[in-house]
């Protein structure tokens, strides 16, 4: 049986329980981040990325707004 959205029921869930799938599957693939052994390059641009956090720590958007404004947009 050939897994998809349809076979497993997914496409019966609403956005947010999607939503909620999608994080619980990342979350599972990410537990084993020995799996996916970083490049210098991928480790050099994290290191940028949390350098730049770290210079202007409010220039951040809570998730819950990011998510408003993504369903907002999508909603036109």
């Amino acid at each position: 049986m050939t897994v998809s959205v349809k076979t497993l029921g997914i496409d019966r869930l609403d956005t947010d329980e999607k939503l909620a799938l999608v994080e619980e599957i990342w979350a599972s693939i990410c537990v084993d981040a020995k799996a996916f052994p970083l490049t210098d390059e991928q480790r050099a641009e994290l290191d940028r990325r949390v350098a730049d956090d770290d210079a202007f720590p409010a220039d951040v958007l809570p998730w819950d707004d990011v998510k408003a404004s993504l369903r907002a947009r999508l909603a036109r």
